[in-house]
């Protein structure tokens, strides 16, 4: 496992004075990430330091244009309030003086292995994620930090930047808004009379968002049945590196890239077999087959054949089949232009809609699995494009409890948020991981072992086409 050497530890707040005292209530968007586990984020850069050096030059400056951007994302440097009981509603919180935590580490690890595509195991990353501080208590309520970032120096070749936090603050635009702006602080020297932000500032009024179907009392309802009297941040609150490592123990992760080539071999035999399924049917709906749909549609069918012979095994086990089982599939969709009202583009917060789908074992495993998930992925997309994006949010909450226990696959991230343009003047990132899937996505040494030739095999087949 990899070894860490903590070298610095401190807390970093906005400029003194700078930002109010400000409560933030949640909105409908908000509260079912109530119940998702911590996001962590990991960006790699080629920029070779060596700790004195780092400590000179480099940490000065990223500690203080981390201050001067927490000026306008104050919410990272507050706390998620978790009453202890209804009727009082979550909510976050910043006080003048509150602060995130920023580790300083250094480490030996090969540079090289952290930013390759191969297959690793899942663990060998983790310890370049900050851990979030534990709560305080205050006035009947919990106070949770919403976020943490590590700087690690590697072998003096590269730094990564790990970032750890509360998905309930902060969708992937505003997350990344916030880092990107952090970079163009940092790129342009950190001065306080020329603060470049990525983009105009981040907007706060709640008020934009229109709840006209009363989500929120049916959401926050559900959250509380769901917590009880042990309200937290998530069911599984974010565990110790000793327990991640416990939970990944058998787990590796890679990265997979499936090219032009193969994409357009894929979307044409979809293409023709969902042509031939509905020869006749003058009520059937074209498809819109975009890249999205077709690489999840693969990758799902993938994931489901690579685990088939765990499942069979368990089958012998338990003595039923599991053929006619449900498999689920979850993706989510930023909303911003997609409901009959718009908000501004730098709303920070939450404003993502969650889609559940479904489909037989036996079908996503036969001849023409890929091509039924496709189906099954571009309708609910299409309903979405087409003003679908709140149909059945009242079950967010309840659907994702039940899918969860589940055969659940799920997307996380999207090119849309331009994560390689994060620079801090040291270049573009060369590398970032999204490290929580290793908890839910990471598989077993012998699934990734045919989830690989499953890949490669496919794709191969689909450039030929």
């Amino acid at each position: 496992m990899m070894k860490i050497k903590i070298l610095h530890r401190c807390d970093v707040s906005p400029p003194a004075n700078s930002v109010p005292t400000t409560a933030l209530p949640l909105t409908f968007f908000d509260i079912p990430w109530l119940l998702c586990r911590p996001m962590q984020r990991l960006f790699f850069y080629d920029f070779p330091q060596s700790p004195s050096s780092f400590a000179q030059t480099t940490l000065p400056l990223l500690v203080r244009s981390l201050s001067l951007c927490l000026r306008h994302f104050f919410p990272f440097a507050g706390s998620l309030v978790l009453p202890l009981a209804p009727p009082e509603k979550p909510h976050m919180l910043y006080s003048d003086g509150d602060s995130l935590s920023l580790t300083v580490a250094e480490s030996s690890a090969d540079f090289a292995e952290l930013i390759c595509n191969e297959v690793r195991d899942a663990a060998l990353i983790h310890p370049l994620v900050p851990q979030l501080p534990p709560p305080r208590a205050s006035d009947g309520a919990h106070l949770w930090p919403l976020m943490a970032i590590q700087v690690t120096l590697l072998s003096n070749k590269g730094i990564c930047i790990g970032v750890q936090f509360l998905h309930v603050a902060a969708d992937g635009r505003s997350f990344h808004h916030f880092m990107k702006s952090w970079a163009s602080i940092h790129r342009f020297g950190g001065d306080s009379a020329c603060v470049d932000l990525d983009g105009p500032s981040p907007f706060y009024n709640r008020e934009v968002i229109i709840d006209p179907n009363g989500l929120e009392p049916i959401l926050l309802k559900d959250w509380w049945s769901c917590v009880g009297s042990s309200p937290s941040p998530s069911p599984s609150p974010s565990p110790s590196p000793s327990e991640a490592l416990l939970t990944i123990a058998d787990k590796v992760r890679a990265t997979f890239v499936l090219g032009k080539t193969a994409i357009d071999g894929i979307k044409a035999q979809v293409s023709s077999q969902l042509k031939n399924d509905d020869d006749g049917d003058s009520e059937s709906e074209p498809i819109h087959l975009s890249t999205f749909v077709v690489t999840c549609a693969f990758i799902w069918v993938c994931m489901i054949k690579s685990k088939e012979k765990e499942q069979e095994r368990h089958n012998r086990l338990s003595s039923k089949s599991n053929k006619d089982e449900l498999c689920y599939f979850c993706f989510v969709a930023d909303c911003r232009d997609r409901l009959e009202y718009s908000i501004p583009s730098t709303y920070f917060g939450n404003y993502l809609g969650i889609y559940f789908l479904s489909e037989k074992r036996n079908t996503l495993l036969g001849e023409s699995g890929i091509s039924h998930a496709a189906r099954a992925i571009g309708r609910r997309v299409k309903d979405v494009e087409k003003g679908g994006g709140l149909r059945e949010a009242d079950g967010w909450i309840k659907d994702w409890k039940v899918f969860d226990n589940g055969d659940l696959v799920t997307v996380a991230g999207s090119p849309r948020l331009k994560v390689y343009d994060t620079d801090f003047g040291w270049g573009r990132p060369i590398k970032s991981h999204v490290v929580q899937i290793d908890v839910g996505l990471a598989l077993t040494r012998d699934c990734m072992e045919r989830f690989v030739c499953l890949f490669e095999n496919g794709s191969k087949s689909f450039m030929s086409l």
